[in-house]
């Protein structure tokens, strides 16, 4: 009896030691343990995610794949197969469980190696959240007492939910959601039994028992899983064959962009950053890109050409393929997809050997003139055939945006977002050319002139002592008329029009006047090249500018997020930008710029031109920014700046429409959109710079303006022209310019973004009115063949009919007899 007395007496010592060891134990490790009461507000690492506005995924950014669900979304069956393969208990334990361990410990024991876990799932939840992977007993004992904590303050729903959303499943999959999506393209709610069984066998070894690493064991570990199943009673031993029967078919599936737009979508990321720090988340042929084999050399083998293309790029319906066979007819080249596809003549065709950018070599006679045996080149898909093709040395850049709010609908930064991520929209400096040239109209018909006024058309010569050169700016073509009207020098992109138009108002007067349509200050040059587009802007500013000359008059500022919400739906930030006043026709009030430099120019340029044209002088007060002031019910709302008048904008609007359908008697520089578009409210102007160095053409439909730029980055090349060599080297037979090579573009956008949407007539704004003028003198006049309505700011109209010449016919006759006329002849 003492021995059994002293051996209760021994193991009531233990447990109290062992309970006090554990108390002090606690204790000192209580300290270190953080608190888990932040799993009830768990905000769970997700993507970030851009869409369009039409609600189209176009990017996804962040390392980790994530799509959180609530456990209601995820199937019953699933959530079992989870259970009985990590915590057949998970229901009936506090956070630990001591028969798992005991279990666990047996099977070590009785097998020699661990093939089940000791670990609960809210043991494997608190190490995914609070601790690192280290093996180390200090860490285990952490592991413990946190579960029960957690257990404490979670429900067993809750602690599950978080657990299925945080678990790794391999390949920066994070959760179920993620792991479906990886590995089968669905979502969880459409996988099969066998699928379920094989991701929730996933998170003991995600890199060794995924199907795309090792089918085999991933079809061993999916079968383990079933097993269990089977043994708690989730399924039936019917369900349990047919899902051990199924193959596992898994890919890798990317995310599922609807679209691509990588150039605004970097934008949308750039801006996330900015916000929420790193937690936001064609020419000549120049020939083949590379020559794998030489003639005369031993030919590469398909497995190794097929290594070669596999790790180039693809640029949108640019493929890389390799000539494999060559004669006088066709081509065979190998793709990068294993195919073996034919170039015929058609498709070579086209390929005159580049000299320069003037400058291009004789058209090709046959195939193997062009490419040759062991060439990587590129080649497209043409209708049914296959042509061959180039990444282009050249590259362009189009926005779009709405000039109501300044919303952007488009935006495309270059020919290839992999090739290049230099978003050509935003950060590309370019000389405008003719682009320029509507701000300089409406500065100087905001100083009293008129869309009738008479310039004189004929070539300008000045010695410029400085340079010690001649300054000969010319039309393009060079052709003159003598004194036309400011409509048709607008147009027709009359060049030494625009020169006489700077002289007349003054540099500094149209320097200041640009900063209105929001041009930085310090790329405009303040001589009189400003006339011809010296200055440079980027195509995001040059838009913006083009939105006040035809939205009445507002300086809206473009965006490009409408709006930012977390993983729950909760919104983050909603776009309230400022708008076109006139859309809603609100009071306007006049608030002054305090620039002392421009109230100076424009008073002094005020006193001149009423000296030079005396005009009445529209712009003779400082600048001033008409901004808009809503009542008491849209006091929420914000509008944009008003820099020039609603009328002045009504009237660029109409000269701009010019541009494009001209008038009778000549065609505007954009007459090209006439038969593309097929209709009338439509309008805008070319650009071309000094040897075609950049070509542009910006303009405006129903609700959008659009700005489209092409050039070199290399601004030491140009566009130039195309002349065959050894035939007709000086002639030019296709000058690139804006008008021929970025309104193509432009043409090809708007006809898409305009397509359903009714024509929109523009209504005269209060204060313009209509009268009968003269075409040729731009002066009143009573109708006919030479006449047409054009519009005025009221009071600028002409208060003068046009006189009519009066033709006086003179004849002189001889006085000589029939003798006399006969001796004549």
């Amino acid at each position: 009896m003492k021995l059994v007395k002293y051996f209760l007496i021994f193991v009531t010592c233990c447990i109290l030691l062992g309970a006090v060891s554990i108390f002090c134990l606690y204790k000192y490790i209580d300290q270190q343990l953080p608190d888990v009461a932040v799993l009830k507000d768990i905000r769970l690492q997700t993507p970030m995610l851009v869409y369009s506005a039409e609600g189209e995924l176009i990017a996804q950014y962040g390392e980790k794949r994530r799509i959180p669900l609530s456990l209601g979304q995820i199937p019953q069956q699933f959530i079992q197969a989870v259970i009985a393969t990590e915590d057949s208990r998970f229901y009936k334990h506090h956070g630990i469980d001591p028969i798992g361990i005991l279990r666990a410990l047996f099977v070590v024991l009785s097998s020699g190696y661990a093939s089940q876990g000791a670990s609960t799932i809210t043991q494997q939840l608190a190490r995914n959240f609070f601790l690192n992977r280290e093996r180390s007993i200090i860490r285990k004992i952490k592991e413990i007492f946190l579960a029960l904590r957690i257990e404490r303050f979670l429900t067993k729903d809750e602690i599950l939910e978080l657990y299925l959303n945080k678990i790794y499943f391999g390949y920066r999959a994070y959760g179920v959601g993620a792991a479906a999506e990886v590995y089968f393209g669905k979502k969880v709610s459409q996988l099969t039994l066998a699928e379920m069984a094989m991701i929730a066998g996933l998170p003991k070894a995600p890199s060794i028992f995924n199907p795309l690493y090792s089918y085999h064991r991933a079809m061993s570990r999916r079968n383990v899983v079933l097993a269990r199943m089977l043994e708690v009673n989730y399924i039936t031993q019917k369900q349990y064959k047919q899902a051990r029967d199924e193959p596992i078919i898994a890919n890798y599936h990317a995310p599922q962009v609807e679209f691509s737009a990588p150039y605004l979508s970097e934008m949308v990321r750039q801006e996330m950053i900015k916000r929420f720090g790193e937690n936001a988340y064609t020419d000549g042929y120049r020939g083949a890109s590379d020559v794998l084999w030489k003639a005369g050399e031993v030919a590469w083998g398909y497995e190794q050409i097929m290594d070669w293309l596999g790790a180039l790029p693809v640029y949108g319906s640019l493929l890389p393929a390799v000539v494999t066979q060559v004669n006088e007819k066709d081509a065979t080249v190998l793709l990068s997809d294993g195919n073996y596809v034919i170039l015929s003549m058609e498709g070579v065709r086209w390929a005159r050997p580049f000299k320069s950018d003037t400058l291009q070599g004789k058209i090709p006679k046959q195939v193997s003139d062009v490419v040759h045996f062991g060439q990587q080149i590129w080649v497209r898909k043409v209708n049914n055939s296959w042509w061959l093709a180039q990444v282009p040395a050249v590259n362009s850049a189009l926005v779009s945006i709405n000039p109501n709010d300044g919303a952007i609908s488009a935006l495309v930064g270059g020919f290839d977002f992999n090739h290049s991520k230099f978003n050509r929209v935003t950060q590309s400096l370019r000389q405008v050319g003719s682009n320029i040239k509507p701000f300089l109209y409406a500065a100087i018909l905001d100083k009293g002139f008129t869309l009738s006024s008479i310039f004189n058309e004929l070539p300008i010569s000045r010695w410029d002592a400085g340079a010690g050169v001649e300054w000969r700016p010319k039309n393009s073509p060079p052709t003159y008329r003598g004194a036309i009207r400011l409509r048709q020098g607008l147009g027709q992109s009359k060049n030494v029009v625009m020169v006489r138009i700077i002289r007349s108002i003054g540099v500094d007067y149209a320097a200041d006047y640009l900063q209105r349509f929001g041009f930085p200050a310090q790329n405009i040059v303040r001589t009189e090249s400003l006339a011809l587009g010296s200055p440079s802007f980027t195509p995001l500013q040059l838009v913006r500018g083009y939105s006040v000359l035809v939205n009445g008059g507002y300086l809206v500022e473009p965006y490009f997020i409408s709006k930012i919400s977390d993983n729950t739906g909760n919104l983050l930030f909603v776009a309230q930008p400022k708008i076109a006043g006139e859309c809603f026709n609100p009071p306007i009030f006049e608030e002054k710029i305090k620039s002392s430099a421009v109230i100076f120019n424009e008073n002094r340029m005020t006193s001149e031109i009423n000296q030079i044209n005396h005009l009445p002088a529209r712009g003779a007060a400082p600048i001033e920014l008409l901004a808009t002031k809503g009542n008491k019910k849209e006091k929420k709302q914000k509008y944009a700046p008003q820099v020039i008048s609603r009328q002045l904008s009504f009237l660029m609007r109409d000269v701009l429409n010019s541009n494009i359908f001209g008038e009778s008697g000549w065609m505007g520089t954009g007459w090209r959109a006439i038969g593309d578009l097929k209709r009338n409210d439509i309008g805008g102007k070319t650009g071309t710079t000094n040897n075609s160095k950049d070509a542009w053409f910006s303009g405006y439909g129903p609700d959008i303006v659009t700005s489209v730029w092409i050039g070199f980055d290399d601004h030491s090349r140009s566009l130039g022209s195309s002349s065959v060599a050894g035939v007709i080297e000086n002639q030019i037979s296709g000058v690139e310019g804006g008008a021929k090579s970025a309104q193509g573009a432009w043409n090809d956008f708007m006809k898409v973004a305009l397509a359903g949407i009714p024509e929109k007539k523009t209504i005269p704004p209060e204060g313009i009115v209509s009268v009968m003028i003269d075409k040729q003198t731009g002066k009143l006049s009573k109708g006919g063949s030479g006449s047409r309505v054009e519009y005025f700011i009221e009071g600028t109209q002409p208060t003068v009919y046009a006189a009519r010449e009066v033709v006086t016919k003179v004849e002189t006759k001889l006085a000589v007899d029939d003798d006399q006329v006969e001796e004549l002849f």
